[in-house]
């Protein structure tokens, strides 16, 4: 019995009477549901999704438009609330934060790397790069230490002055992947970060992405279509119908 006990998590993570605190998931989705109205109808985004994603994870979510990829990336950063089910991000149930409260947590524990980079076109490298520590209240020089390693480690640190427009697109995602990486959170979300780049230099992002993941121990997951993304992944998630596809909610290798 006792064996039986301290046998590894079912296809969804649920954890044995044995289960140690390693073994328990950074993020636990359970039973999400979202529906969008669009005019007239409407549109079932998630439909009862179950997912456990682990510290120091490196995954993809994948899936054709309307899947629900990018709904399930924003219900997990707390960008959007789901109609029903729980999500667990470090312990803390974010469906029951208030808009201000989840902001908060946003602040503290995620990091977001956007399709559009989502700079702010006036200011430069490296203030965009140290924006989200300006909103937590660190000072000049606090922010200047987070930042610069950052920045140099990718390759940007003889253009902090430049502004976005100066800045390739490639370059340009490496400040929002500083950006989002500067407050050390344990989880970063990327929304098609390559889609707007040419092979090679999503060869070279994503070359970035793991080994900072293996630096950092940062959990990364990726909402994407791009084949670069899902060959570099080392756990793919499928998303068909606002529902994960077979038993691709089990604990990655």
């Amino acid at each position: 019995m006792m064996d039986e006990a301290m046998e590894s998590k079912s296809r969804t993570g649920q954890e044995s009477v044995g289960t140690s605190v390693a073994d328990r998931p950074l993020v636990r989705v359970r039973g999400v549901t979202r529906t969008y109205r669009q005019g007239v109808l409407d549109v079932h985004a998630l439909r009862g999704i179950d997912l456990d994603i682990y510290d120091g994870e490196f995954m993809a979510l994948v899936g054709p438009s309307g899947s629900g990829k990018t709904t399930l990336l924003n219900v997990i950063g707390a960008l959007d609330e789901p109609d029903s089910g729980t999500v667990q991000v470090a312990g803390e149930d974010i469906t029951k934060l208030t808009k201000g409260d989840a902001a908060d947590f946003r602040l503290d524990h995620v990091g977001f790397v956007f399709q559009a980079y989502n700079l702010v076109p006036v200011l430069t490298a490296f203030e965009n790069a140290e924006f989200t520590l300006l909103l937590r209240g660190k000072n000049v020089e606090e922010r200047r230490q987070a930042v610069m390693p950052l920045l140099e480690r990718v390759g940007l640190g003889e253009m902090v002055d430049r502004k976005p427009h100066e800045l390739s697109g490639g370059q340009q995602q490496r400040v929002a992947i500083v950006r989002a990486l500067a407050t050390k959170p344990r989880l970063l979300l990327a929304d098609e970060p390559t889609a707007n780049l040419d092979s090679a230099t999503s060869d070279d992002l994503m070359d970035l992405m793991q080994q900072l993941n293996d630096e950092l121990q940062t959990t990364f997951v990726f909402s994407t279509h791009d084949p670069v993304v899902i060959d570099r992944a080392r756990r793919v998630v499928r998303l068909l119908d606002g529902r994960v596809d077979d038993d691709d909610g089990a604990r990655g290798r």
